[in-house]
């Protein structure tokens, strides 16, 4: 079934967003939703949480996966947080697991999650995969749900393809014009995702990959995400 067709018969996608608490995923969120606004929270029955009681849990490290978080300028989309997944504890990933399972037996297509977005940031100084998300591909079984490979802040290698471009003797016009595709071009034959999808160490890779720069800007193009 297509997006299209799901769209059709439930009117809302349901969407488990996974990553390190630095990968930008709300600012993500709110470009996809075409929005400044932080998301309305609701709990499983369906009844809105307030933001005061919400936050003080946040505090106390109380984190709840089944939660949804709703933009009210979006609201054909429905999140679901995986905040504290980048700790790597184990009561973490069992709780993302438990929570894909018991989605993946839903009856009801709209009850069903369909998509996961696993959003690594590309600013780090090391941007080797961690062993959470090893973890994840290799023994998280995500069943027929698609999981999608958001690298955010796409835009943090154009530096690195600038200087590179500058030392093969491109002006620095010529060199800022080509950076961003050149950094596009290295990263498609580059390690990590060679890695990602050829490595004996993952044995569930996801579905594909999509690199998302400037996701702090409200032109930002979601085009390909939301396709």
């Amino acid at each position: 079934m297509d997006p299209s067709q799901i769209r059709n018969r439930i009117g809302r996608f349901r969407i488990l967003v996974i990553g390190r608490a630095n990968a930008g995923k709300t600012t993500l969120l709110q470009r996809v939703c075409n929005t400044r606004e932080n998301p309305e929270i609701y709990n499983s029955a369906g009844k809105k949480i307030d933001a005061t009681v919400l936050m003080a849990s946040t505090e106390r490290g109380l984190h709840n996966i089944e939660n949804e978080m709703v933009f009210k300028s979006n609201p054909g989309f429905i999140f679901h947080d995986s905040r504290g997944f980048e700790a790597g504890g184990e009561s973490e990933f069992d709780q993302v697991k438990a929570f894909i399972a018991d989605r993946s037996k839903e009856a009801r297509l709209r009850d069903q999650l369909h998509a996961i977005w696993y959003c690594i940031p590309m600013d780090e100084a090391s941007r080797s995969f961690t062993s959470s998300e090893i973890k994840f591909f290799s023994q998280c079984d995500t069943g027929s749900i698609p999981v999608i490979v958001l690298f955010t802040k796409f835009d943090a290698l154009y530096d690195e393809s600038y200087a590179e471009l500058k030392s093969q003797g491109a002006s620095m016009e010529e060199a800022e014009e080509r950076a961003p595709k050149h950094a596009e071009e290295s990263f498609a034959i580059g390690s990590q995702l060679k890695f990602l999808y050829h490595s004996k160490e993952i044995r569930r890779p996801p579905k594909c990959h999509i690199c998302l720069p400037n996701i702090d800007r409200d032109d930002a193009d979601c085009g390909p995400l939301i396709e």
